[in-house]
């Protein structure tokens, strides 16, 4: 590891590694991540994109990340009112985390392809 904070015996909140899967944690936050990636989306877009998430869902994985300080939410104007999300600084920071795992997603099924 890195530094000694990875060097735990059970897991701790304060080893980043743990840090880094709770950011990710969570059935849909990837892909909600992997599309915010690209830019700011209205709830809508976003749902449209994901079609067999449930509104409810992505409303929890919306409210979580928002939570950890991931993505940041903005209400706009109009009628229908609308609502943006756009990752935050903290938010980006997971972009090359998200690569790698995809990196070695590939690599695992090449291996072992299902």
């Amino acid at each position: 590891m890195p530094s000694d904070l990875g060097r735990t015996r059970r897991p701790e909140a304060t080893c980043p590694v743990e840090v880094a899967l709770a950011a990710i944690g969570g059935r849909w936050t990837t892909l909600v991540l992997r599309d915010l990636m690209s830019g700011p989306r209205s709830f809508t877009e976003l749902a449209d994109g994901l079609p067999t998430l449930s509104a409810k869902v992505l409303t929890e994985r919306l409210a979580g990340l928002e939570q950890q300080g991931l993505v940041a939410r903005r209400r706009l104007g109009g009628f229908p009112a609308r609502t943006e999300y756009r990752l935050t600084e903290a938010g980006q920071l997971l972009r090359p985390l998200l690569v790698e795992l995809y990196r070695t997603g590939e690599a695992l099924l090449a291996v072992n392809p299902r």
